[in-house]
């Protein structure tokens, strides 16, 4: 019995490890698709239009607003009881970092073609992260939740929430600097075709992913960790 238990422990903790590098390769990408959109500079995407223009009125770093907005939210959406995953957190805070440190590394392109080229590129890189992100199954990010929230208490479609959300968040950051044109346009059309491509392309069935709450991720750790041997 003490080999089974031993061989049940390393898949198990094998399989987490996989979905934990899952996660962190997701928010990698998803961070340097968000850095390669901006970079394009013809119009950022709403959330990045929020994000920036709160950059520009503060002094602060693009990954520490994005940090700061992300825990905003999830305190918001904890108080709204919505229950989070590792996700949540890994996302809110890792996708920050890795956002101050490539940032200075990438260009901003000054011909609209290339610009148009480049924020297509970096929307199908974010699709890539989103696949890799969600596959892992450890929960939404903070502004998903968000959409979530919004949903659940006013009974609205998400689809529409999502829309009241991102036309909010992207008035709020052109008052206050950030970046809208023919881009932000792209981005809002276009990310869901990405996403939908990539996907395909992988195979991935999105509706067969259950998402863990921080709970059930505590409860599989210590399962593989604390499991008695009979």
């Amino acid at each position: 019995m003490k080999t089974f238990f031993a061989s049940w422990n390393l898949r198990h903790l094998l399989l987490l490890g996989v979905r934990f590098l899952y996660l962190v390769v997701g928010l990698f990408f998803y961070a340097l698709g968000i850095i390669i959109t901006i970079k394009a500079n013809i119009g950022y995407s709403p959330w990045d239009v929020f994000h920036v223009g709160i950059v520009n009125n503060t002094g602060l770093s693009l990954g520490i607003i994005s940090i700061l907005v992300g825990l905003v939210i999830l305190v918001i959406v904890t108080l709204l009881k919505e229950k989070l995953g590792l996700g949540s957190i890994f996302n809110m805070v890792l996708i920050g970092l890795f956002i101050d440190i490539f940032f200075p590394h990438i260009p901003v392109m000054m011909n609209p073609v290339i610009g148009t080229i480049m924020l297509i590129a970096g929307l199908f890189i974010i699709a890539l992260g989103s696949y890799f992100y969600i596959k892992s199954a450890f929960g939404a990010g903070p502004r998903d939740n968000l959409m979530v929230v919004l949903a659940r208490k006013t009974k609205l479609p998400i689809g529409f929430c999502r829309c009241i959300i991102e036309l909010l968040v992207t008035i709020i950051g052109w008052i206050l600097g950030g970046m809208v044109g023919f881009g932000t346009v792209i981005s809002v059309i276009a990310i869901g075709i990405c996403v939908q491509i990539v996907f395909r392309l992988f195979r991935f069935d999105v509706t067969s992913v259950k998402h863990e709450t921080l709970g059930d991720t505590y409860a599989e750790i210590k399962k593989v960790f604390l499991r008695k041997e009979v």
